[in-house]
């Protein structure tokens, strides 16, 4: 049998790694989603199964507690009726008529009131749990017997003839005693009979229990681990392809080509993949010979192209720039076409154009022009220097190509991101699952991004082969990356450790606001940094740091963007004790309440109603 079950549960890993093909037709994004859903919807339906057993254990102990509230209902009627009895029988043979008239009337009243508290209680049971007939009519026997049996007692004494009391004691009011005593003996006996009953009933709820819960713990364990390597491998297999392709690429061997299946990210990546591969090989032998020269045929670029002098001062500009920007060449040339650089971004792109005048190295930065009709666009610029045989800059030769495309494509992938991680963190096996898709989406949608640019690069009129190249190199870069954080979480499935590094902290920081610099924009939030210099360098994984500072930033900025005034995002690092290092990031919102301040580290614990507790 054993061995059977171990023949079967193989099959069915085989069966089910089978079916990676037919899960790569759906993108990451849903197959994951589904996958959670599924193994949500498993843990569900055991937790429904057991909740059901509780059930039934809580209606045996409701059961118990009817009988026994009936039982003690007629334990105070027995009891109130013989303190009655016995009170008489003492006043009897103290032959003291007057007290025994005085005291008579609170036993009654006594007596009358357990038995109508009784009948109250008795008729308020369950109708399975009234099946005995005799005993609301023995109650009403008792309630309507006993006081004229007192009256005439009272009666008697008071004429002197206390053998007629005492005869009356014995014969009327001492049935009345044993009337209650024999329903007790028989609701005492049904009680046992039920309790017996009700404990055999626990029991083989607590069997089925036992049963039930690691069985279904098995079964939802076995699900998942089936479910995460089956898609584990739809997306890591993929991406390992691609590794290999790019190494070849950046090796040179334009001729190799992916392996393509599904439908999902991966897939299409691989086509843009190959088509460039095929595009560098056709064009790659006849762009080597002209690559210098087709850098200098400026006017032949689908792009703004300028030369400047070796201080920084423009001599020369295409005549795309003119007609985009809608400048004269006079006001172009010199320092003047600073003029249709954004505000925001004009002291940082001059500061950053000065650095590479005086350093004498390449710069590339990304800014927003302002164009003919008044509208702003990002654009990539880039400045490269000529030198002489010295290796003095005689000219500084410079590109700018339209990437407002991809910014925008940029800030609805961010935007995407940030909506799958808010829907995805309900449970704990959602937070795996959207760490997942946000880090592995991060480096997809960059090889993607580089792989459009590259054909870009490689479709124009004069195709340019250091550009795609450099491309190229980031597609490789990415892919590794890639391949690395999925190596990373398959690492924490298997309880190992994460990729621990010397991190400087302010380098971290200053990526992240550059990733988050056309969010800001979109928002109109200014960033503001006060970094410590030489800070310690912290040994961390550098891809948590990131997400924790991204967090951070969006949260500051989604409590800012909806409110009038001054918005501002402040980030601050300082040497603490210790060697340790403190990161403060601060926002101008309307705040936290003090008396939420020990909650925020609570899962799902939120202020927003939008929000779900897990950033």
């Amino acid at each position: 049998m054993g061995r059977y079950t171990v023949t079967e549960f193989g099959r069915w890993v085989k069966h089910a790694g089978e079916k990676t093909l037919h899960a790569a037709r759906l993108n990451i994004g849903p197959r994951l989603m589904l996958c959670f859903v599924f193994i949500t919807l498993s843990m569900l339906g055991g937790d429904a199964v057991v909740l059901w057993q509780f059930h039934l254990v809580r209606a045996q102990a409701e059961r118990m507690n009817n009988i026994d509230q009936k039982l003690v209902v007629l334990l105070r009627v027995h009891t109130s009726l013989l303190t009655f009895h016995d009170k008489l029988e003492a006043l009897a043979q103290s032959e003291d008529a007057g007290r025994l008239v005085t005291e008579a009337g609170p036993l009654r009243t006594a007596v009358l009131e357990d038995t109508q508290r009784a009948m109250a209680a008795l008729s308020l049971l369950p109708s399975e749990l009234q099946r005995d007939p005799a005993i609301m009519p023995t109650l009403l026997t008792i309630q309507r017997a006993l006081p004229p049996q007192l009256k005439a007692i009272a009666t008697l004494a008071t004429s002197g003839d206390w053998r007629a009391v005492r005869l009356r004691l014995a014969n009327q009011v001492h049935p009345l005693e044993s009337l209650t005593s024999a329903l007790v003996e028989k609701v005492a006996y049904e009680a046992g009979e039920q309790q017996a009953q009700t404990v055999m009933n626990v029991r083989r709820v607590q069997q089925r229990v036992f049963l039930i819960v690691p069985m279904t713990a098995a079964l939802i364990l076995l699900i998942a681990g089936t479910l995460g390597l089956s898609i584990t491998r739809s997306i890591t297999r993929p991406l390992a392809r691609l590794v290999e392709g790019s190494k070849a690429l950046a090796r040179g061997e334009f001729q190799h080509q992916v392996a393509i299946s599904g439908e999902d990210e991966l897939a299409h990546l691989g086509q843009v993949f190959n088509d460039t591969a095929r595009r560098l090989q056709d064009l790659y032998a006849t762009l080597q010979s002209s690559e210098d020269r087709l850098r200098r045929v400026i006017d032949t670029i689908p792009a703004h192209v300028w030369s400047t002098r070796p201080d920084g001062s423009v001599d020369f500009i295409s005549q795309r720039w003119l007609e985009s920007t809608g400048l004269s060449v006079q006001d172009a040339l010199g320092w003047d076409w600073a003029s249709v650089v954004h505000p925001e971004d004009l002291a940082r792109f001059v500061a950053e154009w000065r650095a590479a005048l005086a350093a004498g190295e390449p710069m590339e930065s990304e800014a927003r022009l302002r164009r003919a009709d008044g509208d702003y666009r990002w654009w990539l610029i880039r400045n490269v220097p000529l030198r002489d045989e010295l290796g003095n800059v005689i000219k500084w030769y410079g590109t700018s190509i339209d990437i407002e495309d991809r910014k925008r494509a940029e800030e609805a992938l961010r935007q995407a991101q940030t909506d799958l991680a808010r829907v995805s963190r309900v449970t704990t096996m959602g937070e795996l699952t959207a760490a997942l898709a946000h880090e592995v989406n991060q480096p997809i949608a960059a090889a993607v991004t580089n792989a459009n640019t590259c054909s870009r690069w490689l479709t124009r009129d004069h195709p340019d082969v250091e550009e795609a190249r450099a491309a190229a190199m980031r597609i490789v870069k990415d892919g590794t990356r890639a391949g690395e954080i999925i190596k990373r979480i398959r690492l924490l499935f298997q309880k190992g450790t994460s990729q621990r590094e010397l991190v400087d902290v302010n380098e971290v920081i200053r990526e992240m606001i550059v990733h988050f610099r056309s969010e800001a924009t979109r928002y109109d939030v200014q960033i503001r940094t006060a970094l410590a210099l030489d800070l310690t360098h912290v040994m961390a994984d550098r891809v948590q740091l990131q997400q924790v500072l991204m967090n951070l930033m969006l949260n500051g900025m989604d409590a800012m963007k909806d409110m009038d005034g001054t918005r501002e995002l402040a980030i601050k690092s300082q040497q603490a004790e210790n060697e340790q290092v403190v990161v403060t990031v601060s926002d101008t919102g309307v705040g936290l309440p003090a008396q939420q301040g020990d909650q925020i580290f609570k899962a799902f614990f939120t202020t927003k109603s939008h929000g779900t507790g897990m950033g």
